[in-house]
């Protein structure tokens, strides 16, 4: 009997820790409560705007060096270039273009969170300098995955970035970085990194022809 009471105190603690949302393609998300925001605690892996217009899908490495359009892709492939992934963990990489898409990229209701609101997010978690240890999971980072508790929920995972002039996939089990929707300059936008060696949030401007992981956040 004693155990069927924590089982039911467990089972509402979860339901009450993780809600969930759907894209258009019918992929669900973990979603979790983080101060006044509410995240997907999972990267996306939509291949259709909310119009249902498709994005697109550029896997090989010289049609991404040359692409200055929207595009998204697989993080993990193999020497030939196929994937081994299926997103299933990691998700889709998206270049920022994809994310600036007015046809919307994230779920109704959702939307890509702005600079602002990663740093509202990483400010409630107590900063940058700690903040990236409390957003990370604790398991398929390398090692050390220094400081990671996951005790936010958001189960941030290492899909590694596509490195735009040579289109190549680098740092998959190393590093996650996230897009936001606030252009920098003409050429850059903000995005937020997580390392393996380090508990920070890195918060720097980069060109948009990059591919990172994305997250929404509820409208």
């Amino acid at each position: 009997m004693k155990w069927l009471f924590l089982f039911l105190v467990l089972t509402i603690f979860i339901s009450k820790l993780y809600s969930q949302v759907t894209d258009i393609d019918g992929n669900t998300y973990k979603t979790v409560i983080i101060g006044q925001q509410e995240w997907m605690a999972e990267n996306l892996k939509v291949e259709h705007y909310r119009n249902g217009d498709v994005i697109l899908w550029v896997q090989d490495d010289k049609k991404w060096h040359n692409t200055i359009r929207d595009a998204c892709c697989y993080s993990v492939l193999d020497v030939d270039n196929n994937v081994v992934d299926t997103g299933k963990f990691f998700g889709i990489l998206y270049n920022w273009w994809a994310v600036d898409d007015q046809r919307g990229l994230a779920p109704e209701g959702w939307h890509m969170p702005s600079d602002n609101e990663w740093t509202i997010l990483t400010d409630y978690l107590g900063g940058e300098s700690v903040a990236g240890g409390k957003l990370k999971a604790t398991i398929l980072w390398n090692n050390p995955n220094k400081g990671a508790t996951n005790e936010s929920g958001f189960t941030a995972l290492p899909a590694g970035v596509r490195f735009s002039p040579l289109g190549k996939f680098i740092m998959i089990g190393l590093f996650d970085n996230f897009w936001s929707s606030s252009e920098d300059s003409g050429n850059n936008a903000w995005f937020r990194g997580l390392f393996n060696d380090g508990s920070d949030v890195n918060r720097r401007s980069i060109g948009k022809e990059l591919g990172y992981s994305c997250r929404c956040v509820k409208d």
